[in-house]
């Protein structure tokens, strides 16, 4: 289901002041793990992998913490996604930049640490 939100910024879970974590996974990056695409969490900025990494972390953030909303921290995406209502939102408020990785980090990444059969790792 996509729905438009309009006024997003008035619902709870999303803080449009609060800067992203970093510009990768903060766990594989700590862990020495690779993903696939990145999402951050609206509520505190925390960046995580995508459900089709493998470890999932932003989802396991989500757990975690109760935070309902992450948004896409791909280049030239701007939906939300409620975890709670199992939803995505094509538009919302303007979180604080950075809005995504930078151009120059590759997908997926890091690319130091992605094994060369990444593909057939990813969750479907």
């Amino acid at each position: 289901m996509v729905e438009e939100r309009e006024n997003m910024q008035t619902i709870p879970g999303i803080e449009p002041a609060v800067a992203p974590s970093g510009t990768g996974c903060v766990e594989c990056l700590a862990e020495g793990g690779w993903w696939f695409h990145l999402r951050r969490c609206a509520a505190c900025g925390h960046i995580g992998c995508c459900d089709n990494s493998p470890s999932q972390h932003a989802t396991r953030h989500f757990e975690d913490t109760g935070h309902p909303f992450i948004q896409s921290f791909e280049p030239g995406e701007e939906w939300f996604w409620n975890y709670a209502e199992q939803t995505v939102y094509e538009d919302g408020p303007a979180l604080a930049p950075p809005r995504s990785h930078p151009l120059s980090q590759p997908v997926p990444g890091p690319a130091d640490r992605v094994p060369r059969d990444w593909q057939q790792k990813l969750n479907p």
